[in-house]
């Protein structure tokens, strides 16, 4: 599944907040149709099984609740994709990633083989499943992870046990910190501890270009990895440095280096590392630092100033703006505007930022930021994701067409703009400025409220305390009561009206551009009737 990622260590972010961030695309010729939902522990299966490679896994008991975006047709499984739990980790699951043929040839994929014959009959074979994959990682792994660390150590164990059918790039993030797991073949894998003070881009390549594999293998402060990797790379000779150095590139041992890579992968990153660092060094013409098909662009560097949610979206969403490669642009030629692989592409389903704030209470500490469809023409609007049910516009996704939900109406919108992109690029800015204000505001509105009813606890406690009927509580045990109370509501209650006005500025946006994009027929005629 063709996708892009953007992770944001604590120190490298506007507020302090560890982000991370994940277009979802479909795959070419599809549309994706997602759902933005709570999965309650009730709802947790405690026996899973894959609709794409038949794996079966039994679940642990008490899981915690959590959102995920899952498609609204199930016919390959649930896809749960992104979400936050109610420990406040993030989880982003799946960026594709390539490898080599060295790496498979060594840990071959587990995929799925059908049974051949009938049973009872002579020659049957018996079906043999494969492992798990991005439709399955979700949900097997967020409702059991406390923290970051946690959510890679279960999933690593995961994949060592049943193996996988695919590459894969997953992120984890709690308050504190960030890690990124790239599968390596069937059943090994690596993991990173993002730097707090760096930004890491990800655009469908295997992309950690150094490890610690000392650290790995032995305290895990800052890298995690399977346990016989060491020996695993040994013996099938796949480090490729010259000589012996630390640390050891996994890009050039475990990646790929196709001349496809130049047009799909590598301009993704150049775009968005000279969009977060134009002063670093020079990134246009015959003498820059890096060309948008270079293959040692950096995974992690840090950023120039501090990023922003409106950044995340920028880059996300970019189709190579002010560069000869932009397929809406005026730069360049035919041929150049269309030789790279946008970010923001038609066939987008979803877009999930994930924001964990150290400076509020665990009540609302995260906030989901979601959009829909295309990126160069949605918007991207916050949630709170520690409540019980989401708004039906974004929840109640149809695999119909129809502008009563939020996924549709973006799709609309996307195919009128594209087709008239000049005319109605004003249009589609001013509804993303004004709707992230809105979403901006709703969450500095509804910290304030929680402030107030935290405030309200406390004092409520301290009259109790008074009176000797009460044991003294410790804050978090302040917070958990809040937030099993009524906190949940007053959340709920800000999506809801977050949706509400959502709907009624993209309402408004459509029957522009639809007036717009009409006006543009080619069987306009400049008379009226009479």
């Amino acid at each position: 599944m063709a996708c892009t990622t953007i992770l944001v260590g604590k120190d490298a972010s506007y507020d302090g907040s560890t982000i991370i961030a994940r277009n979802e695309d479909s795959a070419n010729g599809e549309f994706c149709p997602k759902r933005f939902i709570v999965v309650k522990p009730d709802e947790q299966p405690r026996h899973y099984k894959s609709v794409l490679s038949h794996v079966e896994v039994d679940l642990p008991d008490e899981p915690l609740q959590y959102t995920a975006v899952p498609n609204a047709d199930l016919k390959e499984g649930i896809w749960g994709e992104a979400g936050v739990n109610e420990a406040n980790v993030a989880m982003s699951a799946t960026e594709t990633l390539t490898t080599n043929e060295r790496v498979l040839g060594a840990d071959p994929f587990v995929e799925l083989t059908p049974a051949k014959g009938k049973k009872g009959e002579d020659g049957y074979e018996p079906e043999v499943p494969g492992g798990i994959g991005e439709e399955d990682f979700l949900t097997l792994v967020l409702p059991y992870a406390k923290t970051a660390r946690e959510g890679v150590t279960r999933l690593g164990a995961l994949l060592e046990q049943y193996g996988t059918y695919e590459m894969n790039g997953v992120a984890f993030s709690d308050v504190d910190e960030i890690w990124w797991l790239e599968t390596v073949g069937g059943h090994h894998w690596i993991a990173k501890r993002v730097p707090d003070e760096a930004y890491v881009t990800m655009p469908n390549q295997l992309g950690i270009d150094e490890f610690d594999l000392d650290d790995a293998l032995g305290d895990q402060e800052e890298h995690m990895c399977s346990a016989d990797l060491g020996e695993f790379i040994e013996r099938n000779h796949l480090d490729l440095a010259v000589e012996n150095v630390t640390p050891f590139n996994p890009r050039d041992a475990f990646g790929s280096h196709s001349d496809s890579d130049h047009v799909y992968n590598t301009p993704r990153a150049w775009y968005m590392q000279r969009f977060l660092n134009p002063y670093d060094e020079q990134w246009d013409g015959r003498d820059a630092d890096h060309q948008p098909t270079s293959d040692d662009i950096p995974w992690a560097r840090q950023p120039d100033r501090k990023i922003t949610i409106e950044d995340v979206k920028y880059v996300l969403s970019s189709h190579y703006q002010g560069t000869p490669y932009d397929p809406y642009g005026k730069l360049g030629d035919q041929h150049s505007r269309h030789m790279f692989r946008p970010i923001g592409i038609n066939r987008q389903s979803q877009l999930s930022v994930m924001q964990i704030r150290p400076y509020r209470p665990q009540v609302n500490r995260a906030v989901q930021w979601i959009a829909y469809g295309s990126n160069p023409f949605n918007t991207l609007v916050p949630f709170f994701p520690n409540v019980d049910s989401t708004p039906k516009y974004l929840e109640d996704t149809t695999t119909r067409v129809t502008s009563e939900n939020f996924y549709w109406e973006n799709r609309i919108i996307a195919a009128l703009c594209d087709a008239s992109f000049a005319d109605t690029a004003n249009a589609v800015e001013r509804y993303q400025e004004k709707t992230g204000a809105m979403g901006h505001r709703m969450v500095s509105t509804t910290d304030g409220q929680i402030d107030r009813l935290v405030e309200d606890v406390i004092d409520e406690f301290d009259a109790d305390d008074e009176t000797g009927d009460v044991q003294p509580m410790e804050p978090d045990e302040i917070i958990e009561a809040v937030r099993n109370g009524e906190a949940r509501e007053v959340l709920a209650a800000a999506n809801e009206t977050m949706a509400a006005q959502l709907k009624a500025e993209t309402d408004k946006l459509l029957d522009s551009v639809l007036y717009t994009t009409s006006m543009n027929m080619k069987n306009g005629f400049h008379m009226s009737d009479f």
